[in-house]
């Protein structure tokens, strides 16, 4: 009891904080007094190889992040314990910037920011744009594929590049996805002496020698003819690849209505086929996640396939359920919905997925057997939801004539878990 008395009275040592300074494509030169006071004063400034030449002569001592950062960010950082610690970021700390590393990593209370305007902020700036009317699209750690859910005629459109190469790549994703006629501005060095603004038409260009430093603007102008993608979920079946294997275009539909995603939420998603209910949960924002589950290789090849091809590569794709839900819970919490189209029949399936949803989170299976009906039946039964049962009608050709072409009856079970 002593011991637990005295060590309550010991003064608790409070970590130094970090300073966090955003840098300018002008350096130094761009810096606020209070930035260069940051910098100067400290005992080591952190940043990119660029970053520090631009302030090596005000430092003390300065170290270049490695590459991977991100395992490295703490020990480093730790490394200076009880020292003055400043780390230079690209335009504002907090937009796509290592600020918000350091906040998740360290607490957002230890960090004193001071922002430099963001490229997105120059950026619109100089073309005139309204920057709460812009959207942005980082591909600085993302394959170039991430653009296309935002992809809408008139639309405009900043990306945030990895390097010089990006350019090149988002004009060759514009020309295959119908928007090869779309205006493609680049503006490099933005805010420095070597500042450089270029546009042209996405199929009528090259973009060779570009500075890694640079964002691109887009006017989205959809070719005519080309397919129509939204994000409302619902898309045409035959905008997935594979072996025909999926939860079709209308039933699709009222299943992810009923699945009912919300910005970063995460969808479980059971039997996933050609994947299109996983794809389309995250298609409906950037920032909702799904993982789903295929006993097939072959068809975890095509929903990897699909989720490419309609801008969601972040989609992870494990084996069979339930033996691959450890898998997916070590990684993050329990789902907030999981979709059951596949595998309804394996033993206690339903159970399982029950067992891994969150509180508050939704349960939605769809059935087109007798068999597996009984499960959703007796499923009702155990944990309350409601029961519906769809009958789609396609109309197709006969002769000269067109008929009602009934699609298989689907019965739909939807539970919240309390």
């Amino acid at each position: 009891m002593a011991l637990a008395q005295d060590a309550a009275l010991m003064p608790q040592v409070i970590p130094s904080p970090i300073v966090v300074v955003g840098i300018g494509a002008d350096g130094w030169d761009g810096l606020s007094r209070a930035s260069r006071t940051a910098v100067e004063q400290a005992d080591v400034v952190f940043g990119s190889v660029r970053q520090i030449d631009s302030v090596r002569a005000h430092c003390t001592e300065s170290r270049t992040w490695p590459s991977p950062l991100l395992p490295n960010l703490r020990p480093m950082i730790d490394a200076y314990e009880g020292r003055r610690v400043c780390v230079l970021a690209s335009g504002d700390p907090m937009f796509h910037g290592i600020g918000v590393s350091l906040a998740r990593e360290f607490g957002a209370e230890r960090l004193r920011v001071h922002p430099a305007p963001s490229s997105v902020s120059l950026a619109c700036a100089r073309l005139g744009w309204a920057l709460q009317h812009t959207t942005t699209v980082s591909l600085v750690n993302s394959p170039v594929e991430m653009l296309l859910p935002e992809l809408t005629d008139g639309r405009r459109i900043l990306v945030l590049s990895r390097d010089g190469s990006t350019p090149d790549e988002i004009a060759a994703v514009l020309c295959a996805n119908g928007f090869g006629a779309s205006e493609v501005t680049i503006l490099e060095q933005l805010g420095g002496s070597a500042e450089r603004v270029t546009g042209a038409i996405a199929r009528d260009s090259m973009f060779d020698g570009i500075d890694a430093l640079n964002v691109v603007a887009l006017e989205c102008v959809r070719d005519p003819g080309s397919i129509r993608y939204t994000r409302i979920p619902g898309l045409a079946d035959s905008a997935f690849g594979g072996d025909g294997q999926m939860t079709k275009q209308e039933v699709r539909a009222l299943t992810l209505s009923a699945l009912a995603p919300a910005p970063g939420e995460l969808l479980w998603d059971i039997g996933g086929g050609s994947g299109t209910i996983a794809i389309e949960w995250m298609r409906t924002d950037i920032s909702c996640r799904a993982v789903t589950f295929e006993s097939s290789p072959a068809r975890r090849d095509q929903i990897e396939n699909n989720a490419l091809r309609l801008g969601v590569p972040g989609l992870r794709v494990l084996g069979a359920a339930p033996g691959s839900f450890t898998a997916a819970a070590a990684e993050a919490a329990g789902p907030d919905a999981v979709f059951v189209g596949g595998g309804l029949t394996s033993p206690d399936m339903l159970g399982h997925c029950w067992r891994a949803l969150r509180d508050g989170g939704r349960l939605v299976a769809n059935s087109v057997t007798a068999q597996s009906d009984s499960l959703l039946l007796s499923a009702a039964e155990r944990y309350g939801g409601r029961l519906r049962k769809f009958q789609i009608y396609r109309g197709e050709p006969l002769g000269a004539f067109t008929t009602w072409r009934p699609q298989l009856p689907v019965t739909q079970w939807c539970a919240r878990k309390e």
